[in-house]
């Protein structure tokens, strides 16, 4: 304990203090004592004060000696003042005598105290009893018995005073003990306190240099200001702003002045609800530049679960959002017209028909054919047929509504979607066939190309929506019908789709119920298609699935996979391919050959609740090895449930299965949500590789898929390789795989391990043997 907190100590500052107070007056008294002695010859009492004031000098000066010492020696000073004075001035002087008790009990504690009050009652006693003080009582005779009196009464009221000293003093030294407990409580708490703030410098050290901006916020629970109260240098450098002008400032203050986005009003709801939100938010800087951050905003409670402050941590991902947005102009704006092409354009009229499921309105679909075009294009050459396209999107945006959609689909045709004409059809119906007839008449206009004028006509096709059950595949297909009729009439006409057209829809109906018997009967088959590296190597199988009916004909898989999908066949047609993708992979591991095997898995299997537990059964059943199984999957799976999906995902890949993304960059997928797919592959459509790599637009998309695989660590892999000039361009990009028919068709797996066996150097890139059906179906 220290020193200052000790009763020891505290006695030794009042004895001190006491003595230079009684040094000061005793002096002056002990003069003016003498001055007054020497005038009436009281020669004792010189003496007396003299010797007490030198006796009293000699304590002051030795300072170095014990403290008991000390004050033993200053209360027999006293005491023995007392006692000269009693014989020499009178009962005056008993004050001195009780003086030394008194001052042993603050200087020494209560023992010593009690000895010289029992010293100061017998030099009482014996000063009565001798006659040398005169202390006897008036109303009792001189003798033993007053003497005895008079020192009883000095000793009960000595007695009552030093001990009364002494439960003050004990008091004193209990609260004295009580402070020292407390101040090494307080100097531990500062030493705690201490190093959690040089616990805090750092870590505040460490998150001021972090590469990610970092911004504390402080929480109020009754919806008022929540002012930001920490940045780190990260943030302030990319904000443009300095610390002081963001302290204080509302959190929010670096969405700007637009209306807030759908994902700023949901994490504003997350923190009214005191919940950890994450979102992409547009921020904007000093200067005014937009930029994109990731947000993960994360409330921080206090001992007793209240929310206080916010830990906001962002990172820029604005080259990100700028990838995302220049792929998704390329997959779906016409690189040619700017228009949106047919995957955007089904995209949106899908979600007209969701929207008219509740309403009466109808619209329609205008499929546009440019007549004479490939006779104007292949006669004054691409570049002009290119502005003749051009031109033509042109007036057909300008006939467009702000909520209609003009689409390029492909070569010369376009497509015009008229989502609101009228609340009656027939009604609509007009409306529609006289928009046709503007669009006839607005193609029907000489285009002037570099100072030559050029003349064409369109064939326009009307399909009326919405009609039950139909997709947008389905209206585009009406409208085509009616296109094609419309040609057939001559061109420059216009034709609505009628019930007389529906010989389509016949055939795709007994291709349903063909397709169940062919189920039923065993018709179906997987013939494989091997991927190979750049260098020729085969490392992967891709199972494709054919029908060949009884009378030998083939049905392509692009007629039938749609059906299967509409009707619900392709739940066991796909239990049927899964269960044929594990024999095929024990097969090839039989035959020598430990070659990756994908099967293609819908989007309505995967879904199912006892999809897992199927996978589980077929490899269990088969003994096929799960390593070297690959699952393609499409993007679609993520418009809906992508939680679940995502864990669906893990699960699989628990059990030791790949995952590969098919036909990607086609989908809905946001490429943020790539990093958290435990994925192995990307294959790229084959209508990017189409376009590769004379269409620039083509080109670019693949170069950007192939730079984003090799950035997350995925392999990619191109279907549709048919040309060496599109497996050199993919080599030079760092594509780790293709397929197509440049390398092998599909074929049987019997001849495909002969083909192996034939080649155990890797596949020249001749196009090889195999299925005889068109590429597109491949």
């Amino acid at each position: 304990m220290d020193t200052l907190d000790t009763i020891e100590h505290w006695r030794a500052r009042t004895f001190s203090s006491l003595l230079n107070f009684v040094l000061v007056f005793g002096v002056l008294t002990a003069l003016a004592s003498v001055w007054a002695a020497l005038e009436r010859d009281l020669w004792p009492v010189v003496v007396v004060d003299l010797a007490a004031l030198g006796w009293l000098l000699a304590i002051w000066w030795c300072d170095g000696a014990a403290h008991a010492v000390r004050v033993g020696n200053f209360l027999a000073l006293i005491f023995l003042v007392g006692v000269g004075l009693m014989i020499t001035v009178g009962p005056v002087s008993q004050v001195y005598l009780l003086a030394a008790p008194v001052l042993a009990t603050v200087l020494l504690g209560l023992r010593p105290a009690l000895w010289w009050l029992a010293c100061a009652s017998l030099a009482v006693f014996t000063l009565s009893l001798a006659g040398i003080a005169r202390l006897d009582a008036s109303a009792i005779a001189a003798g033993p018995a007053a003497a005895a009196i008079v020192a009883l009464n000095f000793l009960f009221v000595g007695g009552l005073i030093t001990t009364t000293c002494a439960m003050l003093q004990r008091g004193l030294i209990k609260t004295l003990e009580r402070v020292a407990v407390f101040a090494r409580s307080l100097e531990q708490g500062k030493n705690e306190l201490q190093a959690v703030n040089n616990e805090l410098r750092l870590t505040a050290a460490a998150v001021a240099r972090l590469n990610e901006m970092v911004a504390i916020v402080k929480s109020d629970r009754h919806g008022g200001a929540q002012p930001i109260i920490f940045v780190n240098d990260a943030f302030e450098k990319r904000s443009g702003y300095q610390r002081s002008e963001l302290l204080g400032r509302e959190w929010d203050m670096l969405l700007g002045a637009e209306p807030q986005s759908r994902q700023a009003r949901r994490v504003a709801l997350s923190m009214a609800k005191v919940e950890q939100a994450d979102a992409e938010l547009l921020y904007h800087s000093k200067s005014g530049e937009p930029y994109w951050v990731e947000l993960e905003l994360v409330p921080f409670a206090d001992e007793g679960g209240v929310n206080t402050h916010w830990v906001a941590v962002g990172r820029d991902v604005t080259d990100r959002k700028k990838v995302e947005r220049h792929i998704h102009q390329l997959a779906y704006y016409d690189g040619l017209t700017g228009l949106p092409n047919r995957r955007l354009l089904v995209d949106r009229i899908e979600a007209q028909l969701a929207a008219v499921q509740t309403t009466t309105h109808f619209g329609a679909i205008l499929l546009v054919d440019l007549d004479r075009f490939k006779y104007i294009n292949d006669a004054r050459g691409h570049a002009t047929g290119d502005a003749l396209l051009r031109h033509a999107a042109e007036r057909l945006a300008a006939l467009a509504g702000k909520d209609d959609t003009v689409a390029r689909i492909g070569g010369d045709e376009f497509v015009i979607l008229l989502p609101r004409l009228s609340d009656d059809f027939d009604y609509a119906t007009v409306a529609a066939l006289a928009t046709a007839d503007k669009v006839r008449a607005a193609i029907a206009e000489q285009f002037d190309i570099d100072g030559q004028s050029y003349s064409s006509s369109a064939s326009v096709g009307v399909a009326l929506l919405p009609k039950s059950g139909q997709t947008a595949q389905d209206l585009l297909r009406e409208a085509d019908t009616a296109m094609h009729r419309a040609k057939l009439a001559g061109r420059n006409r216009v034709s609505i789709f009628e019930t007389t057209m529906r010989a389509e829809v016949e055939q795709r109906l007994a291709l349903e119920r063909d397709l169940a018997a062919a189920l039923r009967q065993g018709e179906l088959a997987m013939h494989a298609q091997l991927q190979v590296d750049c260098a020729g190597v085969p490392h992967g199988v891709e199972l494709l699935a054919r029908w060949r009916r009884a009378d030998g004909s083939f049905v392509s898989p692009e007629r039938f996979i749609p059906v299967a999908e509409e009707t619900g066949l392709i739940q066991p047609l796909g239990q049927w391919a899964l269960r044929e993708a594990c024999l095929a992979l024990c097969t090839f591991t039989q035959a020598g050959f430990k070659l990756p095997v994908s099967v293609n898995v819908s989007p309505s299997q995967f879904r199912q609740p006892e999809f897992l537990s199927q996978v589980r059964a077929v490899l269990a059943e088969t003994g096929a090895p799960a390593h070297l199984l690959i699952f393609e999957l499409t993007e679609s799976l993520l418009v809906d449930n992508l939680e679940g999906t995502l864990s669906r995902m893990h699960e699989l890949a628990a059990l030791g299965i790949r995952l590969s993304i098919d036909d990607f960059g086609t989908g809905y997928s946001s490429l943020a949500y790539l990093r958290r797919m435990p994925l192995f592959e990307l294959k790229i459509d084959r209508t990017f590789i189409q376009d590769a790599p004379g269409d620039e637009n083509g080109k670019a998309i693949v170069q950007s898929i192939l730079a984003m695989a090799s950035h997350l660590g995925l392999r990619a892999t191109a279907e549709g390789v048919e040309t060496h000039e599109q497996a050199s361009f993919l080599a030079a990009n760092g594509a780790a795989g293709m397929q197509g028919y440049l390398f092998a068709r599909p074929m049987p797996l019997p001849d495909l391990i002969k083909l192996l066996n034939e080649n155990p150097r890797g596949i020249v890139a001749a196009g090889a043997a195999g299925d005889a059906m068109p590429a597109a179906a491949a």
